[in-house]
C-alpha cells in the first residue's frame, strides 16, 4: 500500500500540524521524564498499529540510551519486570485510554488511583493530553498510510526546542 496523502505537503494541513505539533511541545515541557513520553507513545501507537511512529518512538527510546529489553517489552509490560510502578501506571492509562472502545468504563477508577498515586497534577495534565494526542497523531497517520521505517531519530528535536 502506498502513502495516500502529505497533510504537510498541503497549506491547510500543514498550518493545522503546526498547530497540533505546539501541543506537543508543551507536553514535552512538562517535568514527565522523555523516556516516560516515549514509552506512551509507543504503547498507543502498537495497539493501533501506526507503523511510523511505532518506528520514531522505538528509535528515539533506543537513540536516547533506553535498553533494547524495555522497548522490547512494552508490547508486554504487565508480563515483565523491568517498567517502575510510576511507569507501569502510565502504560496502563495509555491502554485504556486508547481503547476505550473495546470497555464500558474507559479508565477505570483503580488505574485512575494509580496515576494520582504517581504523579502530580501538572503531570497528569500531560498525561491525559499525551494519551489523546499520540491517538490522535496515529488516526492520520494510520488514515493516510504513512509507512515506519524511515524515520531518523531527533527527526522532530528542532520542532520541540
Amino acid at each position: 500500500m502506498e502513502p495516500r496523502f502529505d497533510l504537510n505537503a498541503n497549506e491547510l494541513g500543514a498550518k493545522i500540524g503546526q498547530r497540533f505539533a505546539n501541543t506537543s511541545v508543551a507536553i514535552l515541557q512538562s517535568s514527565l521524564p522523555k523516556s516516560l513520553v516515549e514509552l506512551v507513545e509507543l504503547r498507543a501507537s502498537q495497539i493501533n498499529g501506526c507503523g511510523y511512529c511505532v518506528d520514531a518512538h522505538a528509535k528515539e527510546l533506543a537513540a536516547a540510551g533506553e535498553p533494547a529489553v524495555r522497548v522490547n517489552l512494552v508490547a508486554a509490560w504487565r508480563e515483565s519486570t523491568v517498567f517502575t510502578e510510576a511507569e507501569q501506571a502510565a502504560l496502563a492509562l495509555a491502554e485504556e485510554g486508547t481503547r476505550m472502545a473495546d470497555a464500558a468504563h474507559g479508565v477505570s477508577d483503580e488505574t485512575w488511583a494509580l496515576v494520582r498515586k504517581h504523579f502530580d497534577d501538572d503531570q497528569i495534565a500531560a498525561l491525559v493530553y499525551l494519551v489523546a494526542m499520540i491517538n490522535a497523531a496515529n488516526r492520520l497517520l494510520v488514515i493516510t498510510r504513512t509507512k515506519g521505517g524511515s524515520y531518523q531519530a531527533g527527526a522532530f528535536d528542532a520542532v520541540a526546542n
